[in-house]
C-alpha cells in the first residue's frame, strides 16, 4: 500500500507540473533547437562522409541515417507554439512568423524531409556511392525550410 501511495504521489505531482511546462514558450524553443541539433549532428556526419571529409563507415552511415528517419517521424508539434517566432522572442530563435501562416506548404516540406530520410535509411549503409546518390535530397529538404522559414540570425 505504501508503494502505491508513493507512486500515486509522484504521478500526481508530475501531472500537476506538466501543463505549465508544456505551455512554456521558452522551453518549447529550447526543445525545438535541441531537435535540430540532433538533425544537424546526424546529417553533418553523412554530409562529411559524402564529401570525403570523413572516412565512409557503413555502420555509422546507417546509424546516422536511421536516426534522421526516426527524428523525421517524431511528432514535435508541441514545440511549435504560437508566439515562439523570432518576432515574439527576439534573440532566442530564428523561426520566422511565416511558419504559422503557411500550414499546408510547411507540411509539404516535412513530407520531403521524411522521404529523404527514409531513402537514406534504406541505402546509406550500402556503400559510399549509394550515400552520395541519395544525400542530395536530404540537403534539398533542409534548404527548402531554411530559405523560407528560418532567419539567418537571431
Amino acid at each position: 500500500m505504501r508503494a502505491y501511495l508513493t507512486i500515486f504521489s509522484i504521478v500526481a505531482a508530475a501531472s500537476a507540473m506538466t501543463p505549465a511546462f508544456a505551455d512554456n514558450i521558452d522551453d518549447a524553443i529550447k526543445a525545438r533547437q535541441g531537435f535540430y541539433q540532433l538533425v544537424k549532428h546526424n546529417a553533418g556526419a553523412l554530409f562529411g562522409m559524402a564529401k570525403g571529409d570523413v572516412n565512409y563507415d557503413a555502420e555509422k552511415a546507417s546509424a546516422h541515417a536511421n536516426n534522421l528517419k526516426a527524428l523525421a517521424h517524431m511528432n514535435n508539434s508541441s514545440v511549435w507554439l504560437p508566439g515562439s517566432s523570432k518576432e515574439d522572442r527576439k534573440g532566442k530563435t530564428r523561426a520566422l512568423p511565416v511558419i504559422w501562416s503557411t500550414y499546408p506548404a510547411i507540411v509539404e516540406k516535412d513530407k520531403a524531409f521524411k522521404e529523404a530520410t527514409a531513402t537514406l535509411a534504406a541505402s546509406a549503409g550500402d556503400g559510399l556511392d549509394q550515400l552520395r546518390a541519395n544525400i542530395g535530397a536530404l540537403g534539398a529538404s533542409c534548404k527548402g525550410c531554411h530559405e523560407t522559414y528560418r532567419a539567418k540570425d537571431f
